[in-house]
């Protein structure tokens, strides 16, 4: 049977592949990122549906609703658009390939040596992370509380519909990554690793949407394949590429977005309208930070769309945009679980107590807000000064503290009191964050500090002159204030600049084109071996970054095993060391088969109780913030967290109930696990 769903899956692909090359233009970068909107564009909307009709977890009905998607989307662009030009892609591809061939041998010593380490860079960590997408088990602190545990559990009740889990982002989170993830899971005959592909494909159509971009602004070959491996190499976008958190696919998005709107700007092709409303929705429907965001494209669409010669031409361009955005929300967005939460909430977002811990209003006063962000902006500055990568290492560590001295004593001088003052953040600033921040959520690194920054600041104001750049520069500030803004400090929140970046590395297009920055003057030789540094220390710090993770090392390091090698159970509770030995013991004593109820907290660990086939049945009986039900009747295990369920709970702890043995004792952990307890109900 998984034999026929490849072969289906295939199949759609290839239809996928023929629609885009009706909208398409001979273009090869264009032609991919057509097939990946429409891929997700043909998906999401086919999952609300099966949703509806309790059709989730059924794959033949994920088959169908997928080719009747990807037909009616043939249907509704050839209605819109006139005929395309008719191309083939095998002859794009070959077309392409003796371009780069040519380019290459036509690029000088000094060009020739940075590329070669930026394809070299690239080649490696790109094979590493294909294999730990391919053979581990994803292990994210957000998938194991939250998203992939939701997945099974939709699949498991057959409907994506509210079910009252014990954290909150199972019910409230926006439901259309989770589509694409069961499509995912389901399709490959259930194989678990096929959640990840979503992620991994989102770094790769990110890496294209930077190239297309680049050669939209820069029309420089050089430059725009600079800009791309430069940004496949930042170290907050690389690191996710093996992982399923979400911010990657968003960034995705955005990118797609922003090379159609870019492209638009080159062409006034109306189509590239009609492309970029339908991204913006999905864009918005696949999470709320999406709106974070809002200002910064705004900027761009200024600058791409509605700068206009005259009131006319204006609207013209606003009334196609606008109607394919609200369109696109009305598919995309609306049904992903924002109405729903409305209507069981009172809130798009979710509870109260979600809000309260990660948004605005934590800061409180208007003042406060104003006071503790403006602290955040220089707290977010201070984390990207940071050689990320590289400080994996003792000797990168040590060097590191070394280069931040001076600035770590210019804020004691200025009294801004980032690390004492600690209202509005989540987990308090430190100058120098925890090992487990920096190793698994980096932030650009020295391409960063050393080179981009730097330039945006110049372009910003106007010490470097180019109009595009600028705006960018003004979506780029636009964004890192959001983000500073809009919620409480986070070390974590890093993950969110990956987005910011998209903005950030077109700037390096200035050093192939800017007569103050061009690198294409062999004169500058201090420059140009500036330059070069950078781009080694980048390149050491990807490679660095990608074989010190510790949250997926492809060999040993740090005293722990290669995680090709590593118990799934530690593996997946590596960042709750201290419930390890509990989940390893009830894996050891709950058959694979058995329905749980589990009496658990917000942030337990509930992915790895599936089973290494995720076979397991879980049902939560403590949903967030509904207070304690009662155990069902089809449970065979009841597994809970002493907190839960004790003397005074409605549920009274037995002296037969089996203690799992998470180890109360362990200190120096980002969160304590609970003590878990398991009992046999048959």
């Amino acid at each position: 049977m998984a034999i026929l769903y490849w072969l289906s899956f295939l199949l759609f692909i290839a239809c996928i592949g023929y629609v885009s090359k009706r909208l398409s233009k001979p273009s090869l970068t264009e032609w991919l990122i057509n097939s990946f909107v429409l891929f997700i564009g043909s998906v999401i909307p086919v999952g609300f549906i099966l949703s509806a009709i309790d059709q989730t977890a059924n794959t033949f009905s994920w088959i169908v609703g997928n080719y009747v998607a990807i037909g009616l989307q043939y249907l509704f662009w050839s209605f819109i658009l006139p005929v395309q030009e008719v191309f083939s892609i095998r002859s794009v591809i070959r077309n392409r390939w003796s371009t780069f061939c040519l380019w290459s041998k036509e690029l000088s010593l000094y060009l020739r040596f940075i590329f070669t380490i930026l394809f070299g860079t690239l080649l490696i960590v790109s094979v590493a992370n294909l294999a730990l997408v391919l053979f581990t088990a994803p292990n994210e602190w957000d998938s194991m509380t939250g998203h992939l545990n939701r997945v099974i559990r939709y699949i498991q009740n057959g409907t994506m519909a509210h079910f009252g889990g014990a954290n909150w982002n199972m019910d409230t989170y926006p439901k259309s990554p989770t589509t694409i993830q069961i499509y995912s899971y389901l399709i490959s005959g259930k194989i678990e690793n096929a959640m990840k592909l979503l992620h991994y494909l989102s770094y790769w159509i990110t890496v294209v949407a930077v190239f297309g971009m680049a050669q939209r602004i820069g029309r420089n070959l050089s430059a725009s394949v600079f800009c791309a491996i430069c940004y496949s190499l930042f170290l907050d976008f690389l690191v996710q590429a093996i992982s399923t958190e979400t911010d990657i696919v968003l960034t995705a998005y955005l990118s797609c977005l922003m090379y159609y709107l870019f492209t638009y700007f080159n062409t006034r092709e109306n189509k590239y309208l009609y492309l970029a409303g339908l991204t913006f929705g999905i864009a918005l429907g696949h999470k709320i930070t999406f709106v974070f965001l809002l200002p910064s494209l705004f900027v761009i669409m200024i600058y791409t769309v509605f700068a206009a010669p005259n009131t006319r031409v204006f609207l013209d361009r606003f009334w196609r945009l606008a109607v394919s955005i609200v369109m696109s929300v009305m598919v995309y967005a609306l049904p992903s679980g924002y109405i729903r939460n409305i209507q069981v909430f009172g809130h798009p977002i979710g509870p109260p107590t979600a809000l309260k811990h990660q948004s605005i209003e934590r800061a409180g006063s208007l003042r406060n807000l104003f006071e503790q962000g403006s602290r955040n902006v220089v707290r977010y500055s201070y984390d990207f000064f940071n050689l990320d990568g590289i400080r994996n290492a003792q000797w990168g560590f040590d060097l590191n503290q070394t280069i931040r001295k001076p600035i770590i004593v210019l804020e004691d001088k200025l009294g801004m009191r980032l690390d004492e003052e600690q209202d509005f953040t989540i987990v308090p600033f430190r100058f120098n964050r925890g090992f487990d921040y920096y190793n698994a959520i980096p932030y650009w690194g020295v391409l960063g500090f050393a080179l981009i920054l730097p330039i945006i600041l110049l372009v910003f104001f106007r010490v470097l002159r180019s109009r595009v750049h600028w705006f960018l520069a003004l979506a780029f500030i636009l964004h890192f204030l959001a983000i500073s803004y809009t919620a409480a400090y986070d070390p974590f929140k890093g993950r969110y600049f990956i987005g910011t970046g998209l903005f950030g590395v077109l700037f390096l297009l200035l050093l192939f084109s800017h007569h103050r920055l061009t690198i294409l003057k062999p004169r500058r030789s201090i420059w140009r071996g500036y330059i070069a540094i950078v781009v080694m220390t980048a390149c050491v710090s990807a490679v660095m970054a990608v074989f010190l993770n510790m949250r997926a090392l492809p060999f040993p390091a740090y005293g722990m095993k290669s995680a090709f090698n590593a118990d799934r159970i530690a593996f997946q509770t590596f960042a709750r060391p201290d419930v390890t030995r509990a989940y390893q013991r009830f894996d050891s004593l709950v058959p694979r088969s058995a329905t749980v109820a589990l009496g658990t907290v917000n942030s337990d660990f509930e992915y790895p109780l599936y089973g290494p086939d995720l076979t397991r049945r879980l049902i939560s009986i403590n949903p967030f913030e509904k207070g304690l039900q009662p155990i069902p009747k089809d449970a065979d295990y009841l597994f809970y967290a002493k907190s839960v369920i004790n003397d005074t709970s409605r549920i009274k702890a037995l002296p037969t109930d089996i203690r799992l043995g998470s180890d109360t004792t362990m200190t120096g952990l980002a969160e304590k696990g609970e003590d878990y307890y398991l009992r046999k109900l048959k």
